[in-house]
């Protein structure tokens, strides 16, 4: 690549936080699902959604130009594929995550990312004052906003994990920390002979009915409100933690697997759902994801040597790492 190409693509690049925005303000603003049955102007959009029309076009014909709506010559906009992913009824919609990650005081961290790397400190602790766990159980408002983009990446892994490992085989799942259930649920409907026990802090859980009732499952599943620093409900065959261990330091994470050790059965299976790190180069997902870990919660992506490490800390013995996807692998462990 020539210097000069290399400089626009850099350019191009570093630019792409103003895509992530637009996107943002369009799901927040559900303007996927008011033009699903049709095409709509401008004008009728800023009608539905309170916004102003000049700025609403901007915004439209902007995403159109990276294919996210399409702008026909009339002015109207319609749906291509790719923005049907912003749809709220789509299978594997895109809007939770997009309307989260536009929040400003989530963006504010993210400013913050060079604090974090002079210093190794958490950027949200230093915008805000306080951890990003705190901040929502302060703005709930924001954790409504947080577990629904939880909640929609969750069904977009569970066909994967599924297609990927054997629940059925244990008599009790318990899925720790795992916010309304979506993945138990699912879980929980492939393995019609297992029960569940859905474990996450008591206001997080208590949307949990409703989730378990569409799978048709809610009379296989205890739903339990708690905190996994403190302690677990006891007998599971199975611990599942996903996207847990990723957010929290080594300590902290030795804590929480020394009760999974406790709460397991003894010839039963801790299986840790994470993306594992590539060889360098490689993996530029999981490596920003990284990032992300280091500015907002304050913990870390692994590599598998390292996921080895810390379960044997918390004795564990790593058995096999499967990978699922692109994105998530299954981490399996047994006492050691």
């Amino acid at each position: 690549m020539d210097p000069r190409t290399a400089a626009f693509e850099l350019i191009r690049m570093v630019n792409q936080y103003q895509v992530s925005q637009a996107i943002s303000v369009a799901a927040m603003l559900g303007i996927a699902d008011h033009i699903k049955d049709g095409e709509r102007s401008a004008a009728e959009l800023a009608s539905l959604t309170d916004t102003h029309p000049r700025a609403l076009y901007r915004l439209l014909r902007a995403l159109a130009a990276v294919g996210v709506f399409h702008e026909g010559e009339d002015g109207r906009f319609s749906l291509t594929p790719l923005g049907g992913a912003l749809r709220s009824d789509a299978e594997h919609s895109a809007a939770p995550w997009a309307s989260f990650v536009g929040r400003p005081y989530y963006r504010q961290a993210w400013s913050d990312l060079l604090y974090s790397i002079r210093t190794g400190k958490n950027a949200f602790r230093h915008a805000h004052g306080k951890g990003v766990w705190e901040y929502r159980i302060e703005h709930p408002e924001e954790s409504v906003i947080f577990d629904r983009a939880m909640a929609a990446n969750s069904r977009g892994v569970a066909a994967a994990i599924l297609a990927a490992y054997d629940f059925s085989r244990f008599p009790v799942i318990m899925d720790v920390g795992g916010g309304r259930g979506t993945l138990l649920a699912e879980v929980l409907a492939a393995s019609p002979g297992s029960r569940g026990i859905l474990f996450d802090q008591p206001h997080v859980v208590a949307a949990a009915g409703p989730v378990m009732d569409e799978k048709g499952v809610a009379d296989r599943c205890d739903i339990v409100g708690g905190d996994f620093l403190a302690v677990l409900p006891e007998g599971a065959d199975a611990l599942l933690l996903k996207w847990i261990v990723h957010d929290w330091d080594d300590e902290t994470n030795l804590a929480i697997l020394r009760n999974c050790r406790k709460a397991l059965r003894p010839d039963g299976r801790l299986l840790v759902l994470e993306a594992v790190l590539a060889p360098p180069n490689e993996g530029a997902r999981a490596k920003f994801a990284d990032l992300n870990m280091l500015v907002a919660p304050d913990g870390q992506e692994r590599t598998a040597d390292e996921y080895r490490l810390l379960l044997a800390r918390a004795e564990f013995e790593v058995t096999e790492i499967i990978e699922a996807g692109q994105h998530i692998s299954i981490v399996e462990a047994r006492p050691a």
